[in-house]
């Protein structure tokens, strides 16, 4: 499989992209999602939701006290 980057991957193999993507290759061709889950029910006036692209996960934290982190009640992926 040649991935949008000009890779070549194996049959039956798997990564994850730059991008926080989980890839993989098959006979039938590439497959990719992504491989994080995005904070959608928190107070968004209090809060900020802030992407880690090393560790491919957000984080939801107080504008006023980035220290502080917020709760959240519902994520999506």
């Amino acid at each position: 499989c040649l991935d949008g980057e000009g890779k070549v991957h194996e049959f039956d193999s798997r990564w994850r992209t730059e991008d926080c993507e989980d890839c993989s290759c098959s006979k039938t061709g590439i497959g990719c999602c992504t491989s994080y889950m995005r904070p959608v029910d928190y107070d968004e006036e209090k809060c900020e939701s802030i992407f880690n692209k090393k560790t491919c996960s957000y984080k939801v934290v107080e504008k006023d006290d980035p220290s502080k982190e917020c709760p959240v009640h519902s994520w999506v992926g």
